[in-house]
């Protein structure tokens, strides 16, 4: 491992209270921004040593810690993660799936598959091309660029937070901090927890400052961070995660067999899964 820990995260604007005062808190550490997808690959290449990954990226390596009490999940919609769609969801032949993220894609496969019981042909939409512009029935798009997108061209716009929260009763976790495998975080353990501490105290700042670099409402972007996205792994948390997990092995977008580890310096949160579902 190199001297200097290296931590990755998404600079979008729901990761920004996990990473406030990163930099003062973890000065012995460096601070990496990047898309989703990409943070997963380089946690998996070893050129980071921890890193806030799709929660499916977790489940598909299964060797990583996650660093308890910390996630990016909400509690129904999530305003971030539409499917955009010409037609009705049971209708869909074709869906475009955001370069940018694998849970989410993930997410939308099986409420296709499970929920609305189609089986479309899957393409990707790269991280440069326009949504409209997309020759597909529907397309998913993530993170900032979701929350500016309209869309006129299609019918439907589709919060698949809220899908999943309907159909399960249960929250939708969509990354979490993940540890490789030999990485002793240290101090850094600390720093995250309180980086968090400190971004939830001053989600007000916070929202003032990224929705002028956004272009977005100050206001909304306050209810996004305050009301929308929950930042708590708790209890119930675990049980959508799990029972996500559970779906995607179904369907076999992820190998069974993968525990949910902690990183030692919490405690895994458990309990009888049947009780939420």
């Amino acid at each position: 491992m190199a001297d200097c820990l290296r931590i990755g995260a998404v600079n979008y604007l729901n990761t920004k209270p996990l990473i406030y005062d990163l930099d003062r808190l973890a000065p012995e550490a460096e601070l990496i921004l990047d898309f989703p997808s990409c943070l997963a690959d380089h946690l998996e290449e070893g050129r980071l040593d921890v890193a806030l990954i799709p929660i499916i990226e977790y489940f598909r390596a299964g060797t990583y810690r996650l660093v308890p009490e910390i996630c990016i999940a909400s509690h129904g919609p999530v305003l971030s993660v539409t499917l955009f769609s010409r037609c009705p969801p049971t209708s869909i032949g074709r869906v475009a799936l955001d370069a940018g993220s694998r849970t989410s894609a993930a997410l939308a496969q099986i409420l296709l598959r499970e929920r609305w019981h189609v089986r479309p042909e899957i393409c990707q939409l790269p991280l440069d091309a326009r949504p409209d512009d997309v020759d597909a029935d529907a397309v998913l798009v993530i993170g900032d660029r979701a929350m500016h997108a309209c869309l006129p061209g299609f019918a439907h716009a589709i919060d698949l937070g809220q899908e999943w929260q309907e159909w399960t009763g249960l929250p939708f976790v969509y990354a979490a901090w993940a540890v490789r495998d030999g990485v002793n975080l240290g101090p850094v353990a600390d720093a995250l927890r309180e980086a968090k501490r400190r971004g939830l105290a001053n989600i007000g700042p916070i929202a003032a400052r990224e929705a002028k670099l956004l272009g977005l409402d100050p206001g909304f972007c306050r209810r996004y961070l305050s009301n929308i996205i929950r930042f708590d792994l708790g209890f119930r948390e675990q049980a959508g995660m799990e029972y996500f997990y559970r779906m995607a092995c179904r369907l076999g977008l992820a190998p069974a067999g993968v525990a949910v580890r902690y990183d030692a310096a919490g405690e895994l949160v458990s309990g009888p899964l049947r009780e939420y579902i």
